[in-house]
């Protein structure tokens, strides 16, 4: 990367702070750091811009949808704009409906409330449990991992192929893998979806903070994606695509707001007549600031611009890599690939470490956070491991043995205003636990592996 291009990357650090860029955490050896924030993918920190929007809005908090005050319509102006911007992020089709949920995992759970009598679901083993579990109630056929991209739509036509063509099918698809980081062939397995008469729902947890995501482009019918991953920490989600399917399901919570008219009969019941909007499915008093705050961080990345997002990024990502690469007991994890283009998400296993061990001591030690598991993907992450599900190791000691199978796996994740310096730390930290060992002693304590008082 030439000066001029490394410079003008660095530029997003600046144009898109992020909370907590100056917290200090103690280490155990003595003395405090600043922390480094790897753990993104998890949940990434607000937006200094965000935060900003939010402070300035909270003053002027009311009632959402149905206040005569000055207050309330103000209130319901900005959910309803916030509502306006996402769907402008996500590009949406003119006729597509937006429903503001608690997070990606709430969407697909709605949408799974919503599907037709009989919908068999298909839907890769690969998934996040958000994308594979909420089928519960239809009927479901988990994909083996594919091994390419191309593997990928294969497997997806052949499974399609052989179903029952009468009746409708849904396909859930991750955007980027919550473990390897990798992109999956979205468009690709879209087109192979509607070639067999099947409509497929978009996991963008992983994607939207990270890329561009359009959904006439990918010609998607549903994304589902979380605020607290797109910077914007306050318990709001989003589900948006076709409306046919969500009109035609009962609420997805019954209640005030979902109802546009109720009545007494004579039998001493009620009916109700819903609504049809995306009113249907937001029961309650809506989460006014979630939304904002979505819609701020929609704002500031567009305005920052995506391309600029994704070359910093690049950068940061080679540069782990390049790292890791440098220590020979470390293997990164990955289904397609190490060349395969991911986004700023990258898990891994030290030879002889227990991973969670591992992650404690960058925390302890050295002011790190990553994380260390399965990371709500478990059969992916043992497919990859190639590990017992029985199996657990201890804090401490090492999980496995030079050769042996490692049980579970650290993550690194990092994105906007991630600085060179976290990812520089991260990665000499890692060369140092490798050669040197940890400096601290460490038990296990409720699960967890946690430095020795």
């Amino acid at each position: 990367m030439s000066v001029s291009t490394a410079a003008s990357v660095q530029t997003i650090c600046a144009q898109l702070p992020v909370l907590g860029r100056d917290v200090t955490v103690p280490l155990v050896t003595g003395g405090e750091v600043t922390y480094a924030a790897l753990d993104y993918a998890a949940s990434a920190p607000a937006l200094q811009r965000v935060w900003d929007d939010v402070a300035a809005y909270a003053p002027y908090y009311g009632s959402v949808h149905r206040g005569a005050g000055y207050l309330s319509q103000l209130s319901t102006d900005l959910f309803e704009n916030a509502r306006k911007t996402v769907t402008e992020f996500l590009d949406c089709r003119a006729d597509d409906q937006l429903v503001f949920t608690r997070s990606t995992t709430d969407s697909l759970n709605l949408l799974a409330a919503a599907l037709p009598a009989d919908c068999q679901v298909f839907v890769f083993e690969t998934e996040h449990h958000a994308s594979l579990l909420p089928w519960k109630d239809a009927r479901v056929s988990y994909l083996d991992a594919p091994r390419t991209p191309g593997q990928a739509v294969e497997t997806l036509e052949k499974a399609l192929a052989a179903r029952d063509p009468q009746g409708p099918a849904l396909v859930c698809v991750t955007g980027a893998s919550n473990v390897t980081g990798e992109l999956w062939p979205v468009r690709e397995l879209a087109a192979a979806a509607h070639a067999h008469g099947a409509r497929i729902v978009l996991d963008a947890a992983q994607l939207a903070p990270h890329h561009p995501v359009s959904v006439r482009d990918l010609d998607v019918d549903w994304i589902a994606f979380s605020g607290h991953k797109l910077y914007a920490p306050f318990g709001s989600g989003v589900l948006a695509g076709r409306a046919d399917w969500l009109q035609a399901a009962d609420p997805y919570l019954a209640g005030g707001g979902a109802s546009r008219k109720v009545t007494r009969r004579e039998d001493g019941g009620v009916d109700v007549e819903w609504h049809d909007s995306a009113a249907r499915h937001e029961a309650g008093s809506p989460n006014v600031i979630g939304a904002y705050s979505i819609a701020s961080a929609c704002k500031a990345l567009t305005e920052a611009g995506f391309d600029t997002l994704v070359a910093r990024e690049q950068y940061l990502i080679e540069k782990v890599k390049a790292g890791l690469a440098e220590v020979p007991e470390v293997r990164v994890l990955s289904l397609f690939g190490d060349d395969a283009p991911r986004v700023g998400v990258i898990s891994f296993v030290v030879e002889g470490w227990n991973s969670s061990h591992f992650a404690a001591a960058l925390s302890a030690e050295y002011g790190i956070g990553v994380r260390d598991g399965l990371f709500c993907a478990h059969p992916l992450v043992r497919t990859l491991l190639g590990s017992d599900p029985q199996s657990q190791g201890e804090c401490g000691a090492p999980e496995a043995a030079p050769g042996e199978k490692s049980l579970n796996a650290i993550r690194v994740s990092f994105g906007a205003g991630t600085p060179d310096e976290h990812v520089e730390r991260f990665v000499r930290a890692v060369k140092e636990l490798v050669r040197d060992g940890a400096k601290w002693t460490y038990r296990t304590e409720d699960g967890r592996c946690v430095p020795a008082v």
